[in-house]
């Protein structure tokens, strides 16, 4: 599993907004986290529980945002999905949702099935 513990900036694109950069993850990786915490050491409950459920659906390029890092992106991601709470998990640019509906869709087999066509 991939797993960056706070977004950096590439050279040069520093200006861009918080929206922007959110934007920019979701749209460059497969399968995004923004967590509290990284994949090797969640910071809260429902991160680790997001992180399992992933790693149960046999997750392998997973990319965490470590949103404890940045405070433009924790607040960011709550506007840019219209979702409260963190962790959110994003697949190829989709909103899926935070831990229950992860652990919800995981029983219901439907988690691992999206997963399974990004292969």
């Amino acid at each position: 599993m991939a797993d960056t513990p706070i977004f950096r900036h590439p050279h040069g694109l520093s200006t861009m907004t918080t929206q922007q950069r959110i934007q920019q993850i979701v749209t460059d990786h497969p399968v995004v986290l923004f967590m509290k915490g990284n994949a090797q050491f969640p910071m809260c409950g429902f991160s680790g529980r997001a992180v399992q459920i992933l790693k149960a659906c046999g997750v392998d390029n997973l990319f965490t945002v470590d949103v404890l890092q940045d405070e433009e992106i924790r607040q960011g991601v709550k506007e840019f999905a219209n979702w409260p709470t963190i962790p959110q998990l994003y697949i190829n640019g989709e909103f899926i949702g935070g831990s229950d509906i992860m652990m919800e869709m995981y029983q219901s087999g439907e988690l691992k099935q999206i997963i399974a066509e990004l292969a």
